[in-house]
Protein backbone atom coordinates (compact mmCIF):
# COMPACT_ATOMS: atom_id res chain seq x y z
CA UNK A 1 0.00 0.00 0.00
CA UNK A 2 1.35 3.37 -1.01
CA UNK A 3 1.72 6.26 1.49
CA UNK A 4 -1.10 8.79 1.66
CA UNK A 5 -0.90 12.55 1.70
CA UNK A 6 -4.65 12.85 2.22
CA UNK A 7 -5.68 15.01 5.20
CA UNK A 8 -9.42 14.57 4.77
CA UNK A 9 -11.22 14.78 8.09
CA UNK A 10 -8.24 16.23 9.95
CA UNK A 11 -8.52 19.45 11.96
CA UNK A 12 -5.47 21.61 11.23
CA UNK A 13 -4.61 24.73 13.23
CA UNK A 14 -2.11 27.17 11.77
CA UNK A 15 -0.69 30.21 13.54
CA UNK A 16 0.45 33.33 11.70
CA UNK A 17 -1.88 32.49 8.82
CA UNK A 18 -2.85 36.00 7.80
CA UNK A 19 -0.10 36.65 5.23
CA UNK A 20 2.99 35.40 3.42
CA UNK A 21 3.87 31.74 3.83
CA UNK A 22 1.04 31.25 6.33
CA UNK A 23 -1.58 32.25 3.77
CA UNK A 24 -0.23 29.69 1.32
CA UNK A 25 0.20 26.94 3.91
CA UNK A 26 -3.41 27.32 5.04
CA UNK A 27 -4.60 26.94 1.46
CA UNK A 28 -2.37 23.90 0.93
CA UNK A 29 -3.71 22.18 4.05
CA UNK A 30 -7.27 22.81 2.89
CA UNK A 31 -6.44 21.54 -0.60
CA UNK A 32 -5.15 18.32 0.99
CA UNK A 33 -8.55 17.88 2.64
CA UNK A 34 -8.04 19.28 6.14
CA UNK A 35 -10.49 21.58 7.88
CA UNK A 36 -8.31 24.61 8.53
CA UNK A 37 -8.52 26.79 11.61
CA UNK A 38 -6.50 29.86 10.66
CA UNK A 39 -5.21 32.01 13.51
CA UNK A 40 -3.40 35.34 13.67
CA UNK A 41 -3.83 38.78 15.19
CA UNK A 42 -5.48 40.31 12.12
CA UNK A 43 -8.99 38.85 11.95
CA UNK A 44 -9.91 40.78 8.80
CA UNK A 45 -7.09 39.17 6.81
CA UNK A 46 -7.99 35.79 8.25
CA UNK A 47 -11.59 36.16 7.13
CA UNK A 48 -10.35 37.02 3.63
CA UNK A 49 -8.17 33.89 3.63
CA UNK A 50 -10.99 31.66 4.83
CA UNK A 51 -13.37 33.04 2.22
CA UNK A 52 -10.83 32.26 -0.51
CA UNK A 53 -10.46 28.72 0.81
CA UNK A 54 -14.23 28.23 0.86
CA UNK A 55 -14.53 29.54 -2.70
CA UNK A 56 -11.99 26.88 -3.71
CA UNK A 57 -14.12 24.18 -2.10
CA UNK A 58 -12.29 23.90 1.22
CA UNK A 59 -13.31 24.28 4.84
CA UNK A 60 -11.80 27.07 6.93
CA UNK A 61 -12.49 29.05 10.08
CA UNK A 62 -10.83 32.21 11.40
CA UNK A 63 -9.84 32.65 15.05
CA UNK A 64 -7.96 35.63 16.48
CA UNK A 65 -4.80 34.67 18.38
CA UNK A 66 -1.77 36.62 19.56
CA UNK A 67 0.94 34.06 20.36
CA UNK A 68 2.58 36.57 22.72
CA UNK A 69 -0.40 36.11 25.03
CA UNK A 70 0.19 32.76 26.76
CA UNK A 71 -3.18 32.55 28.60
CA UNK A 72 -4.95 33.31 25.32
CA UNK A 73 -3.09 30.46 23.58
CA UNK A 74 -4.49 27.88 26.00
CA UNK A 75 -8.00 29.32 25.82
CA UNK A 76 -8.02 29.41 22.01
CA UNK A 77 -6.68 25.86 21.59
CA UNK A 78 -9.25 24.50 24.05
CA UNK A 79 -12.02 26.35 22.26
CA UNK A 80 -10.93 24.99 18.88
CA UNK A 81 -10.90 21.44 20.27
CA UNK A 82 -14.36 21.93 21.75
CA UNK A 83 -15.77 23.43 18.54
CA UNK A 84 -14.29 20.82 16.20
CA UNK A 85 -13.98 17.80 18.46
CA UNK A 86 -10.19 17.54 18.27
CA UNK A 87 -6.95 19.06 16.98
CA UNK A 88 -5.01 16.75 14.65
CA UNK A 89 -2.41 19.09 13.18
CA UNK A 90 -0.67 22.21 14.45
CA UNK A 91 1.51 24.29 12.14
CA UNK A 92 3.45 26.87 14.14
CA UNK A 93 4.03 29.52 11.51
CA UNK A 94 3.78 32.76 13.50
CA UNK A 95 7.16 34.44 13.43
CA UNK A 96 9.16 37.63 13.07
CA UNK A 97 12.35 38.48 11.20
CA UNK A 98 14.62 41.51 11.26
CA UNK A 99 17.98 42.68 9.93
CA UNK A 100 20.20 44.03 12.68
CA UNK A 101 23.99 43.99 13.00
CA UNK A 102 24.69 42.33 16.33
CA UNK A 103 26.10 45.56 17.77
CA UNK A 104 22.76 47.33 17.12
CA UNK A 105 20.38 44.78 18.65
CA UNK A 106 18.38 46.28 21.51
CA UNK A 107 16.83 44.49 24.46
CA UNK A 108 13.44 45.21 22.93
CA UNK A 109 14.53 43.63 19.63
CA UNK A 110 15.64 40.52 21.50
CA UNK A 111 12.54 40.20 23.68
CA UNK A 112 10.06 40.86 20.87
CA UNK A 113 11.48 38.18 18.58
CA UNK A 114 11.97 35.66 21.36
CA UNK A 115 8.38 36.18 22.54
CA UNK A 116 6.94 35.32 19.13
CA UNK A 117 9.44 32.93 17.52
CA UNK A 118 10.30 30.80 20.53
CA UNK A 119 8.16 31.44 23.61
CA UNK A 120 4.88 31.70 21.70
CA UNK A 121 5.74 28.66 19.61
CA UNK A 122 6.49 26.55 22.69
CA UNK A 123 3.26 27.41 24.46
CA UNK A 124 1.26 26.70 21.28
CA UNK A 125 2.97 23.29 21.21
CA UNK A 126 2.14 22.78 24.87
CA UNK A 127 -1.53 23.77 24.56
CA UNK A 128 -2.25 21.81 21.38
CA UNK A 129 0.06 18.98 22.40
CA UNK A 130 -1.84 18.40 25.63
CA UNK A 131 -5.02 17.94 23.61
CA UNK A 132 -3.27 15.65 21.13
CA UNK A 133 -1.80 13.50 23.91
CA UNK A 134 -5.29 12.98 25.34
CA UNK A 135 -6.45 11.90 21.88
CA UNK A 136 -3.45 9.65 21.32
CA UNK A 137 -2.74 11.31 17.97
CA UNK A 138 -1.28 14.52 16.63
CA UNK A 139 1.14 16.12 14.21
CA UNK A 140 3.04 19.30 15.09
CA UNK A 141 5.09 21.08 12.43
CA UNK A 142 7.21 23.99 13.62
CA UNK A 143 8.39 26.50 11.05
CA UNK A 144 12.13 26.83 11.53
CA UNK A 145 14.67 28.08 8.98
CA UNK A 146 17.95 27.22 7.33
CA UNK A 147 19.18 29.96 9.69
CA UNK A 148 18.69 27.45 12.50
CA UNK A 149 21.70 25.42 11.35
CA UNK A 150 23.91 28.01 9.63
CA UNK A 151 24.68 31.60 10.54
CA UNK A 152 23.19 34.47 8.55
CA UNK A 153 24.85 37.87 8.87
CA UNK A 154 22.78 40.54 10.65
CA UNK A 155 20.34 37.91 11.98
CA UNK A 156 21.80 37.07 15.39
CA UNK A 157 18.49 37.06 17.26
CA UNK A 158 16.57 35.35 14.45
CA UNK A 159 19.16 32.58 14.19
CA UNK A 160 19.06 32.14 17.97
CA UNK A 161 15.27 31.77 17.99
CA UNK A 162 15.25 29.26 15.15
CA UNK A 163 18.05 27.23 16.72
CA UNK A 164 15.87 27.11 19.82
CA UNK A 165 12.92 25.94 17.71
CA UNK A 166 15.01 22.99 16.52
CA UNK A 167 15.92 21.94 20.04
CA UNK A 168 12.34 22.27 21.28
CA UNK A 169 11.22 20.16 18.33
CA UNK A 170 13.62 17.37 19.24
CA UNK A 171 12.77 17.36 22.95
CA UNK A 172 9.01 17.35 22.37
CA UNK A 173 9.40 14.52 19.86
CA UNK A 174 11.28 12.50 22.46
CA UNK A 175 8.64 13.12 25.11
CA UNK A 176 5.51 12.67 23.00
CA UNK A 177 6.17 10.26 20.12
CA UNK A 178 5.38 7.08 22.06
CA UNK A 179 1.95 8.56 22.78
CA UNK A 180 1.09 9.18 19.13
CA UNK A 181 2.22 12.79 18.70
CA UNK A 182 4.93 13.48 16.12
CA UNK A 183 6.83 16.78 16.31
CA UNK A 184 8.95 17.97 13.38
CA UNK A 185 10.20 21.23 11.89
CA UNK A 186 10.55 22.64 8.39
CA UNK A 187 13.52 24.89 7.63
CA UNK A 188 13.10 26.91 4.42
CA UNK A 189 15.74 28.94 2.66
CA UNK A 190 14.89 32.41 1.34
CA UNK A 191 11.29 32.11 0.15
CA UNK A 192 9.56 34.50 -2.23
CA UNK A 193 6.52 36.07 -0.55
CA UNK A 194 4.95 39.54 -0.56
CA UNK A 195 7.00 40.24 2.56
CA UNK A 196 10.36 39.24 1.03
CA UNK A 197 9.68 40.67 -2.43
CA UNK A 198 11.26 44.05 -1.64
CA UNK A 199 14.64 42.38 -1.02
CA UNK A 200 14.41 39.53 -3.51
CA UNK A 201 13.28 41.82 -6.33
CA UNK A 202 16.60 43.65 -5.92
CA UNK A 203 18.87 41.95 -8.51
CA UNK A 204 22.05 42.51 -6.47
CA UNK A 205 20.53 41.13 -3.27
CA UNK A 206 18.95 38.21 -5.12
CA UNK A 207 22.22 37.26 -6.76
CA UNK A 208 23.94 37.21 -3.39
CA UNK A 209 21.33 34.72 -2.20
CA UNK A 210 21.45 32.58 -5.33
CA UNK A 211 25.22 32.30 -5.06
CA UNK A 212 24.61 30.18 -1.93
CA UNK A 213 21.82 27.97 -3.33
CA UNK A 214 22.98 25.10 -5.60
CA UNK A 215 19.44 24.84 -7.05
CA UNK A 216 19.96 28.41 -8.31
CA UNK A 217 16.52 29.65 -7.25
CA UNK A 218 14.79 30.77 -4.10
CA UNK A 219 11.99 28.68 -2.63
CA UNK A 220 8.33 29.18 -3.41
CA UNK A 221 5.48 28.86 -0.94
CA UNK A 222 4.53 25.63 -2.74
CA UNK A 223 7.98 24.20 -1.99
CA UNK A 224 7.48 24.83 1.71
CA UNK A 225 3.87 23.63 1.65
CA UNK A 226 4.96 20.30 0.17
CA UNK A 227 7.18 19.64 3.17
CA UNK A 228 4.45 20.63 5.63
CA UNK A 229 1.83 18.42 3.99
CA UNK A 230 4.24 15.47 3.98
CA UNK A 231 4.95 15.79 7.71
CA UNK A 232 1.26 16.31 8.53
CA UNK A 233 0.12 13.31 6.52
CA UNK A 234 0.18 9.53 7.07
CA UNK A 235 3.17 9.44 4.70
CA UNK A 236 5.25 11.01 7.46
CA UNK A 237 4.21 8.65 10.26
CA UNK A 238 7.74 7.43 10.95
CA UNK A 239 9.34 10.88 10.77
CA UNK A 240 9.80 12.40 14.21
CA UNK A 241 12.14 14.98 15.73
CA UNK A 242 13.45 15.88 12.28
CA UNK A 243 14.37 19.30 10.85
CA UNK A 244 13.39 19.03 7.18
CA UNK A 245 15.43 21.63 5.33
CA UNK A 246 13.87 23.06 2.17
CA UNK A 247 16.93 25.01 1.14
CA UNK A 248 17.91 24.00 -2.37
CA UNK A 249 21.18 22.61 -1.03
CA UNK A 250 22.37 25.74 0.86
CA UNK A 251 23.34 23.78 3.97
CA UNK A 252 24.94 20.92 2.01
CA UNK A 253 28.03 23.08 1.44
Amino acid sequence: MYPSFDLTGKIAVITGASMGIGFGLAKALAHAGATVVATARNLDLLEQLCEEIRQEGGKAFAVALDVRNVPQIKTVMQRIAEDHGRIDILVNNAGLGANHPATEVTEEDWDTMMDVNLKGLFFCCQAAGTIMLEQGYGRIINMSSQASVVGIRDHAVYCATKGGVNQLTKVLALEWSARGVNVNAVGPTFTYTPGTAERLDNPEYLQGVLNRIPSERVASIKDVAGAVIYLASPAGDMVNGTILLVDGGWTAQ
